[in-house]
């Protein structure tokens, strides 16, 4: 039995870090390779310097070996060229696109809405991704049209999933964000009844691709774009034929 009817259409094919099977991993050069694979969605990672600039960087701290720093702890100036602002990103990189940022920095969400709001970027198409529920709940208040992701495990999951997706559509939380793995038909059927999106993160190869197309996901991130908009036009062209 198929999957109901996605909540939007076509899903959200997310470069997971601009696509870091590609090109290094938050750079420019990998968000604008992303689009030109026919990525519909950016992902990256939200963090804040000591002179309050947001950049895209994964880990708490940039350099190698014995030269580690972090980079809530040094200026902008201070951090290598290639890890870009997100004033950068923005004024580089153009197209059609959804953007997801994982905030690491929770105190950074502010200074990324206001950015996105002075290049203009539809607050529509941008995703905040956090595993606190408080603090989704609070960046709801101060903004009704950004997006919001709860990203979780199951595991972590007290109450069950049924009873955190009644409480993501109460605060008004976009979609519900867990490892591929542990994505069902059923699980995507809950999300949609609850109007919840469903992400799933780490989708590497064909045959998970594959599969999260086939029980409905509205979201896939994945480092590998090519092979993931490729997986998408298949899926299309199979479903077409049988329609």
């Amino acid at each position: 039995m198929e999957a109901e009817s996605r909540i939007e259409r076509p899903p959200i094919l997310f470069a997971h870090r601009g696509g870091k099977a590609d090109a290094p991993e938050n750079t420019i050069e990998a968000f604008s390779l992303a689009l030109s694979n026919h990525a519909t969605g950016l992902e990256s990672d939200a963090r804040l310097t000591k002179c309050g600039n947001v950049v895209l960087h994964h880990d708490r701290h940039y350099g190698r070996l014995f030269w580690r720093r972090q980079v809530k702890n040094n200026v902008l100036d201070a951090l290598p060229s290639t890890i870009p602002t997100l004033e950068k990103f923005f004024s580089t990189i153009n197209g059609n696109f959804d953007l997801s940022l994982d905030v690491k920095d929770s105190e950074s969400t502010y200074n990324i809405l206001a950015i996105a709001e002075r290049f203009s970027f539809p607050l529509k198409r941008l995703w905040l991704c956090h595993p606190d529920i408080e603090k989704i709940t609070a960046w709801r208040a101060c903004n009704a049209d950004v997006r919001l992701i709860n990203s979780t495990a199951i595991d972590r999951i007290k109450e069950g999933p049924e009873r955190r997706l009644a409480t993501l559509k109460e605060i008004g939380v976009d979609a519900f964000n867990l490892h591929f793995s542990e994505w069902n038909e059923g699980l995507v059927s809950l999300c949609h009844r609850f109007e919840v999106r469903s992400f799933a993160w780490d989708a590497q190869e064909e045959r998970q691709i594959k599969y999260l197309l086939k029980i409905g996901v509205d979201g896939i991130y994945s480092d590998h774009v090519r092979k993931m908009s490729e997986m998408w036009s298949e899926y299309q062209n199979k479903n077409s034929k049988v329609s």
